[in-house]
């Protein structure tokens, strides 16, 4: 008992001290390299307003690039390992992900109508958040003659997802070859280029309004991801509470998705391995996938910033880092729910 309580104290630690590490060491790395002691005394400057002795150069490198893109990682990290956790526990299925009801397809079209309208990086924001939303609804619309079912369900997100699709294909066909057709294609890989805190603070409220609910509801989950029998047994309103919690995951995919683009397989890898390292319970799940969502995520946008002088699209990286380890999750038959 001594040992396991000692085990999940040194866990605890450090689900909270990698994040901090990842974010401190991404703030060094870069073409521009910057000491650590250098970046507490700038980090510290924005606090005291005192910048005597910092380079103006290595100031706006750490505060005004490198740190609202980090922080959009935190988010996006964050966001998709825990709406992947969330999806793959409520619908019972290990390949669930936080796409799985179309939003990341609505997205898209919704982004690439806004770009082919010119319209500004909130706009762009709105239209993508707006579009992966109503993507949702209409899944939800056509499954509701079975809303019971997690099957329906599914299926009605794979049908708008491939709905969308198509029309993202459309907006592709007929945009501007030169100048709008790879901004579309840019967005759709994932990046977060040009991240800033106008569009952080944009999404912060709704964020943290759809994870606290999602961390309220942790221990509904667990016995919602029982099955609807013994929910009820517990005395759940199944169907409330798995409406609320898909509508939070949604909303949380919808935000991150606005501000990075389609990031794919962070929500499906990263459950699975803080699954191995803490177990099914939400309880421990939860914060486990957002530390280790955290990290990964900024480290894969690392690697996508300084392995070659022209920046990787994220969603690339992430694809050829989280197929490998999916498979060897499944080879060793690690996938579960």
């Amino acid at each position: 008992m001594a040992d396991s309580n000692v085990k999940n104290l040194i866990q605890r630690v450090l689900f909270l001290i990698l994040p901090v590490l990842a974010v401190l060491i991404s703030l060094c790395i870069g073409a521009y390299d910057i000491s650590v002691p250098e970046v507490f005394r700038i980090l510290m400057s924005s606090i005291t307003g005192n910048s005597d002795g910092l380079e103006p150069m290595a100031v706006n490198m750490v505060m005004k690039v490198r740190m609202p893109r980090i922080l959009g990682a935190v988010l996006a990290g964050a966001g998709l390992a825990v709406s992947g956790a969330v999806f793959q526990g409520m619908f019972s299925n290990p390949l669930a992900d936080p796409y799985t009801l179309g939003v990341s397809n609505g997205a898209g079209f919704g982004a690439g109508l806004a770009i082919i309208l010119s319209l500004s990086s909130v706009g762009i924001q709105l239209m993508a958040m707006g579009c992966g939303l109503a993507a949702v609804g209409l899944t939800f619309l056509l499954s509701m003659k079975n809303s019971r079912s997690n099957v329906t369900l599914i299926l009605s997100g794979m049908l708008v997802s491939a709905l969308f699709s198509s029309l993202v294909s459309l907006i592709k066909f007929t945009a501007d070859p030169f100048e709008k057709l790879p901004q579309i294609i840019y967005w759709l890989m994932g990046t977060l280029v040009g991240v800033n805190y106008r569009e952080l603070i944009f999404i912060t409220p709704a964020y943290a309004a759809a994870m606290i609910i999602l961390i309220l509801f942790r221990w509904r989950i667990n016995v919602l991801s029982m099955g609807n029998t013994q929910a009820r047994s517990f005395g759940i309103d199944v169907r409330r509470d798995r409406i609320v919690v898909i509508l939070a995951s949604t909303l949380l995919t919808s935000l991150v998705v606005s501000i990075s683009g389609i990031i794919g397989w962070v929500g499906i890898v990263i459950p699975h391995l803080a699954r191995l390292i803490v177990g099914p319970d939400f309880r421990k799940l939860m914060p486990a996938s957002i530390s280790l969502g955290i990290c990964y995520l900024i480290v894969i946008d690392d690697l996508c910033r300084t392995l070659t002088s022209m920046e990787i699209p994220i969603g690339v990286i992430t694809g050829i880092i989280g197929i490998p380890l999916f498979i060897y999750f499944i080879y060793t038959k690690k996938v579960n729910w």
